[in-house]
């Protein structure tokens, strides 16, 4: 793509990464993902708003060339991590002018991380502001959103947000804009999911902090940009100071049945109770599917076959998961078979410290479940559909 003028005097220059599947090696990109990056042209001084994923280096120096940017005055870094920053070196090299402006924190993993020299910078304190000449740059400080050091840009006079990783989705499209309310509404929630949700105290004080700003575009770093910024702005609201929903969230492994058995008739149970169920195999699930389904539910019950005295590995792996990703659950459960013993609950439950959540009777065979193990996981739907409704979860 070319570069795309937002706003007079406003571009972006950033990237489409139409072919990567993963990030971080862990988490999935079904729809591929964007790396945005934007030039701020003022009367005076211009300024780059973060860069581009290494890979990406050559699209953003041809947007630049293509703009005929010759001078550079600040490339602001938002935040450190290599998808926004990483190609900051070669920028820097291209304009020798150029101080990197970010958040005392921020300098000191950009020097770290990417050996950029000290005197390339320009710290910033919370609300402080440079000017461009007719533009006015306010920088927001936002910690742990989703990094310690990350700050969020505000175009005052354009009324335009550039959130970082605040309101992004990993989606590869032409559009610059949302067009696809409903693709991109889900794009965002697994954003949240995966990367917002372990901190959702942080974002509900983040979304306080700017709601006095007037916001004409908000223009995050990942995705396309918001020109109707009450469409994120009430998502994130719901996903952050929602309570849960009537629903329970179920990942499961099953070797040889036993365990898929019980799976099977406790979402049967759970269903005529009314609780709606989202379940999970975990030998072939997304986990970024996991993730979202947990932004709203209530309660989750981890099913799990017993390897070596414990749970199967995948199960271990998504109780880690569960517990980095810290949802509003408010109870959990487990249920599975065993062969001749182990120690599969206190090892779940030992693993989700995060999670405040009373854990209810769970439920586990010896062998293939009979009728007193159906009859468990009965009183299992009622005590979670009873709990579901004295909470007022709907």
């Amino acid at each position: 793509m070319n570069p795309r003028e937002i706003s007079s005097g406003v571009y972006w220059v950033g990237a489409i990464d139409w072919d990567r599947r993963l990030f971080d090696a862990l988490i999935p990109l079904p729809d591929g993902t964007s790396y945005n990056s934007y030039l701020v042209k003022g009367a005076d001084k211009t300024a780059l708003i973060d860069t581009v994923d290494p890979t990406m280096e050559v699209v953003l120096v041809n947007h630049l060339n293509q703009l005929e940017v010759k001078n550079l005055d600040y490339v602001v870094a938002n935040h450190a991590e290599q998808d926004h920053s990483g190609t900051l070196p070669r920028i820097l090299e291209k304009y020798p002018q150029a101080k990197v402006v970010c958040t005392p924190r921020c300098k000191g993993m950009l020097i770290d991380l990417l050996l950029i020299p000290e005197e390339r910078f320009i710290t910033v304190e919370d609300r402080e502001t440079i000017s461009l000449g007719d533009k006015t740059l306010e920088f927001i400080h936002a910690p742990w959103v989703h990094w310690p050091e990350t700050m969020l840009t505000y175009l005052r006079e354009d009324k335009i947000l550039f959130p970082c990783d605040f309101f992004g989705s990993n989606l590869a499209t032409t559009d610059v804009y949302v067009t696809d309310r409903g693709q991109v509404y889900e794009a965002a929630k697994r954003y949240y999911a995966e990367i917002m949700m372990p901190f959702r105290t942080t974002i509900q004080k983040n979304l306080e902090k700017i709601k006095d700003c007037a916001i004409d575009i908000i223009a995050p770093s990942h995705g396309p940009m918001y020109s109707e910024p009450g469409f994120i702005l009430e998502a994130y609201h719901s996903w952050a100071f929602d309570e849960p929903k009537n629903i329970v969230v179920l990942p499961y492994i099953s070797m040889h049945d036993s365990t898929r058995k019980m799976v099977e008739y406790l979402v049967g149970a759970l269903a005529k109770r009314g609780v709606t169920v989202k379940q999970f195999d975990l030998t072939v699930t997304d986990i970024g599917k996991l993730a979202m389904s947990l932004v709203d539910a209530a309660t989750i019950v981890i099913g799990t076959s017993t390897v070596l005295a414990g749970a199967h590995p995948n199960v271990v792996y998504a109780a880690f998961l569960a517990n980095a990703l810290r949802p509003n659950l408010k109870f959990a459960s487990i249920i599975g078979s065993y062969g001749w013993g182990g120690k599969t609950v206190e090892q779940l439950a030992g693993m989700m410290p995060n999670l405040k959540v009373e854990l209810l009777e769970p439920v586990l065979s010896k062998g293939f479940p009979e009728e007193t193990d159906f009859k468990a996981l009965d009183n299992l739907a009622d005590t979670i559909a009873q709990k579901h409704k004295e909470q007022g979860f709907v």
